[in-house]
């Protein structure tokens, strides 16, 4: 069997959020580190609201700081792993962890979590903190996404999700939104959400954390194209 030898680490993708903060709690920093890179992004969010908030940030900062994981250190995480699952041999460095993780991290990451970690990382690394808000997809980068993207979008979403993610956010997203949708939708809309009354941030947060997760999911399957990266706007 040449090649890959991640299967004890792979086995900790199929696990929920839950089980594998019990499995990595008591391991050291950087093996918490490196488990939560190798994991996707939206699990490792998960996993790290799951952990002590001096945890969550130390191991944020961690992560931003990694960049390759040498093969025999690789085997040797994996063979710990394994003697809680099961798996087999390893062959080159891997890329893992750094600035570009840890905004994937943080996308999926409700909002208390995230402005509490990003003022913490700004604190002591002011420079590593711009870095990642820097490639960071926020609910305002939305108006960098072009109308065929929009309209793919909402046909994702639901209408009480994208009401109360439009409640708090600028006017140029929501015009954005407004002129994908039919002129009747629009209009009505519009009237919701004159008509709505006081919501919580926390509910608007997580109503636009939801439709962002639906929208990078759809930028990874190739059905959109996120803002930023060179693309033409229309």
């Amino acid at each position: 069997m040449a090649g890959a030898n991640t299967k004890g680490l792979d086995t900790l993708k199929w696990m929920d959020a839950r089980s594998v903060a019990d499995v990595v709690r008591f391991e050291h920093p950087q093996i918490q580190s490196i488990i939560l890179s190798y994991l996707d992004p939206d699990q490792a969010a998960e996993v790290l609201k799951l952990l002590p908030e001096k945890v969550r940030i130390d191991l944020t900062m961690r992560i931003a700081a990694l960049e390759a994981v040498q093969p025999d250190a690789l085997k040797e995480l994996n063979d710990i792993m394994e003697k809680q699952f099961t798996g087999s041999g390893s062959s080159q460095a891997h890329e893992i962890g750094g600035v570009k993780k840890v905004a994937d991290i943080m996308n999926f990451m409700d909002g208390a979590n995230e402005t509490l970690i990003m003022e913490s990382i700004k604190e002591t690394d002011e420079d590593l903190a711009q870095k990642i808000q820097d490639l960071m997809f926020v609910f305002d980068n939305l108006e960098q996404v072009d109308d065929r993207g929009i309209q793919a979008l909402l046909r994702e979403i639901s209408t009480d999700t994208l009401i109360v993610a439009l409640k708090a956010c600028d006017e140029a997203i929501k015009e954005k939104i407004f002129k994908n949708m039919s002129k009747r939708a629009a209009e009505l809309m519009r009237d919701d959400l004159e008509a709505m009354g006081p919501v919580k941030l926390s509910e608007v947060e997580s109503a636009q954390k939801e439709i962002l997760t639906i929208a990078r999911k759809m930028a990874e399957s190739g059905e959109i194209a996120l803002g930023g990266s060179g693309e033409e706007m229309v």
